[in-house]
C-alpha cells in the first residue's frame, strides 16, 4: 500500500507544525484511515534544532488530547522534499523560504495551509512564538485541516 505523504512545516517546528502533525495524525486514526498516511512536521530554520514543542503548543495540544510525544524540532532535508507528497506551509514566510530550495520538479507539492478554506487563499497561520495566540493557531488549522484531510481522500480514492 502506497502512503500519502504529508509534511507540515514552520519556522522552528515547536508551535504550529508539530500542533498541525498531531490535529492530522488524530483526524486520520478517528476515521480508521491512518495507514495509509505518513504524517510529519519539519521546520525551515535550525534555531529549535531539538526542542521539544513550545509550552504554549504543549498546552494547547493537551487541551485537545493531542499527542506530541517524542516530537522535537528538525530542520526540512532534500529527502523530505523529495518523499512528500503535500508539503503544507503555516505563513508566506515559510512558502518563500521553501521556494528557495524546492527543485522546480516539486513545487507543485507546495502548499499554504489556509489556502485550502474558501475565501482565505493567501491567509497566513500567524506564528503564536510572537502572539502567544495558541488558540487561535489551533482554530485556523482546526478550519483547514481538515478541508485538506477531504482533498487528500478524494485523490487517494480516485488514484
Amino acid at each position: 500500500m502506497t502512503k500519502t505523504k504529508v509534511l507540515f512545516v514552520c519556522l522552528g517546528n515547536i508551535c504550529r507544525s508539530p500542533m498541525a502533525e498531531s490535529m492530522f495524525k488524530k483526524m486520520t486514526s478517528e476515521k480508521g484511515i491512518a495507514d495509509y498516511y505518513q504524517i510529519n512536521s519539519v521546520a525551515t530554520s535550525s534555531e529549535e534544532l531539538g526542542n521539544p514543542p513550545h509550552p504554549g503548543a504543549q498546552a494547547e495540544m493537551d487541551q485537545h488530547q493531542l499527542n506530541y510525544n517524542g516530537h522535537y524540532s528538525r530542520p526540512i532535508t532534500a529527502a523530505d522534499i523529495s518523499n512528500a507528497d503535500y508539503i503544507i506551509t503555516m505563513d508566506e514566510s515559510n512558502l518563500a523560504d521553501l521556494k528557495q530550495i524546492i527543485p522546480n520538479r516539486d513545487l507543485s507539492k507546495l502548499h499554504l495551509c489556509m489556502d485550502i478554506v474558501p475565501g482565505q487563499k493567501g491567509t497566513s497561520i500567524v506564528d503564536p512564538w510572537y502572539t502567544h495566540r495558541f488558540d487561535k493557531t489551533y482554530q485556523m488549522l482546526n478550519q483547514s485541516l481538515p478541508l485538506w484531510l477531504k482533498k487528500m481522500e478524494k485523490i487517494r480514492k480516485e488514484g
